[in-house]
């Protein structure tokens, strides 16, 4: 059955309503939101520091870095996490279905994090590791208490890697903005990303890991190791893609991942340009055109999630209502087009 749901940020700060609209107007996949708005402790790379396990960083002239102990900032991205985990139980009681949980990717935090002496995380081998497998001991300390909180829930794993493409490009610049990190190469980026997809990270659960990321791979995405199952991939079991972001190689690589078995993600409901959100006409059009130029094959519906491009934390809670309704009808046509 054809699916939908949003990927993380909502607008506003309050916790407990953006939870209940997850459930309300997404009940396919409800997710735990992200509301960026109340403050850095709040926003993707403060949230990505604030799991129990973190190294310890502080927040200093707009800049994360790694610290000797946890800033104020750090404490309070922490202690965010357990008021919206414990306002989550509340609105969650009883609920039995699946459920998305999302957490910024050690990539994406390795080039926004400061360290003393190399600039950034990313120049530093040892420091990546180091905070890499600190995000995968987090991350499956996240999961054990979800799993202990919503014992009815399914719970999925959502890891957001924006910064992906360009610490594979070597496109990320230093603090001086006068040179540019090295590249990583494929293997250590995928040796990373497993330590956050296989165990310990997933303490034992079942948890369907998809990779999401809102930005172009020039060269296209390498999803048979992003998805791979081997020992030298990354093992992720799907991946989340804006469409306007993709490149020709990627719509092929997205036909083999399909033809694998994997779960496509598809943002087909854009967050960007001056109307929020599009109609359903043509939001269908640009799913229905995906999926006859990704050649999905019959049995795809059973994998396929249709999404927003990105986040939603820039649209108005009324907008935000009005998209869910779009993709929940676009949901609809899609899986009769599909006959599911």
């Amino acid at each position: 059955m054809v699916a939908f749901t949003g990927l993380g940020s909502l607008p506003g700060t309050d916790f407990a309503a953006a939870a209940r609209m997850t459930f309300d107007k997404v009940p396919d996949l409800p997710y735990l939101p992200e509301l960026p708005a109340r403050g850095p402790w709040a926003a993707m790379i403060g949230r990505g520091l604030g799991l129990p396990s973190g190294l310890p960083a502080e927040l200093g002239a707009g800049e994360w870095r790694l610290a000797d102990a946890p800033g104020a900032d750090q404490r309070r991205a922490r202690a965010t996490w357990r008021d919206d985990l414990d306002q989550l139980e509340e609105v969650a009681d009883g609920y039995a279905g699946p459920f998305k949980v999302a957490v910024t990717g050690p990539w994406t935090l390795a080039a926004s994090l400061g360290v003393a002496h190399t600039g950034r995380v990313l120049a530093d081998v040892g420091a990546r590791r180091d905070l890499a497998q600190a995000v995968a001991e987090g991350v499956g300390e996240l999961l054990s208490e979800l799993a202990r909180r919503l014992p009815g829930a399914g719970l999925v794993l959502q890891v957001d890697e924006p910064s992906l493409p360009a610490v594979a490009a070597g496109a990320v610049p230093t603090p001086g903005g006068f040179f540019r990190h090295r590249a990583v190469d494929l293997p250590e980026l995928c040796r990373a990303l497993s330590w956050v997809t296989g165990e310990p990270a997933r303490r034992g659960l079942a948890v369907p890991t998809v990779l999401h990321s809102c930005a172009r791979w020039d060269g296209g995405w390498p999803l048979r190791s992003l998805l791979g199952a081997d020992a030298t991939a990354a093992g992720f079991d799907g991946v989340s893609v804006d469409l306007d972001q993709l490149g020709t190689p990627d719509w092929d690589a997205l036909a083999d991942a399909a033809d694998a078995g994997a779960t496509l993600y598809l943002g087909c409901l854009p967050t960007a340009g001056e109307t929020h959100p599009l109609g359903v006409d043509a939001v269908r059009r640009r799913a229905l055109a995906a999926l006859d130029r990704i050649g999905a094959p019959s049995d795809v519906s059973d994998r396929l999630v249709l999404t927003p491009s990105c986040g939603l934390a820039g649209w108005t809670p009324g907008e935000v209502s009005r998209g869910f309704e779009v993709l929940a009808r676009v949901r609809e046509q899609v899986a009769a087009e599909l006959g599911a």
